[in-house]
């Protein structure tokens, strides 16, 4: 019930920026059986003949079980919140030469443990569905956990080497370059995979240093991750490093 209400509401504010957005229902398994999720989606085609598509994800769902009242306002909140803002700015700049896809993906978390029916049932589904669309796709740019004060992106091993190259000088561009490194020894498990999975060119943008001391990543999955631990600076540099990147692969 949670998810359908803020899929509903993702819908609404996308709605309300004047871009034409979507809602994707479908049954996938869990280890609790099957159960429907729903995809928020909004497409911007491109100019070019044949232009490629270029995928922007942020999971919306957050952890189960967490407890009452859990907010989870970094760990879904944040950058589903930031693609909302994207969506009413690339309404406002006209069509772009690539095609653009902003996604709200659902079941990004695991009920259990990451497996073949457990967490990125929303990703897996995009993906499956951009590719039985025989659909070209430039670039699939997952945002995650974007929104801490202490802001510290990092780009896991598991990125596809020229969006890392992209990525990294897109952010000295705008003078953020110290708020993100990229760790040859982490690979990170994210909505990103589910495109790596099927070939196609993958990136992921997170902050997973999310706690109470530099190097710790104790608030996430727990109730500590509220909104005042949310900075509208940190998210600001995000989203002008996200639209930056978008810039770079219209070129």
């Amino acid at each position: 019930m949670r998810g359908r209400l803020a899929a509903n509401w993702i819908l609404d504010r996308v709605s309300r920026t004047g871009a034409d957005a979507t809602l994707d229902k479908f049954r996938a398994p869990t280890p609790d059986g099957e159960r429907t999720f729903a995809n928020v989606m909004v497409e911007f085609p491109g100019t070019k003949t044949n232009a490629a598509w270029i995928v922007v994800m942020s999971h919306f769902d957050t952890m189960p079980n967490i407890g009452e009242g859990f907010q989870g306002a970094n760990d879904g909140a944040s950058t589903s919140g930031l693609l909302v803002a994207l969506a009413s700015a690339l309404r406002r700049s006209g069509r772009q030469p690539e095609s653009i896809a902003l996604v709200w993906t659902d079941g990004e978390e695991c009920r259990k443990a990451y497996g073949p029916n457990d967490g990125f049932q929303g990703s897996r589904r995009l993906a499956e569905t951009f590719r039985a669309r025989q659909r070209q796709v430039k670039a699939a740019i997952c945002v995650d956990m974007l929104g801490d004060k202490n802001l510290n992106i990092t780009l896991p091993a598991n990125t596809t080497p020229v969006l890392k190259d992209i990525a990294l000088a897109a952010a000295k561009r705008i003078g953020a370059e110290k708020k993100i490194v990229y760790k040859d020894d982490i690979v990170v498990k994210d909505d990103h995979s589910a495109f790596l999975d099927l070939g196609y060119p993958s990136i992921d943008l997170i902050d997973f240093d999310f706690g109470s001391a530099p190097g710790l990543n104790d608030w996430w999955h727990t109730p500590n991750d509220t909104l005042d631990k949310i900075s509208a600076e940190s998210l600001l540099v995000s989203g002008r490093l996200t639209a930056e990147i978008l810039n770079a692969l219209q070129q």
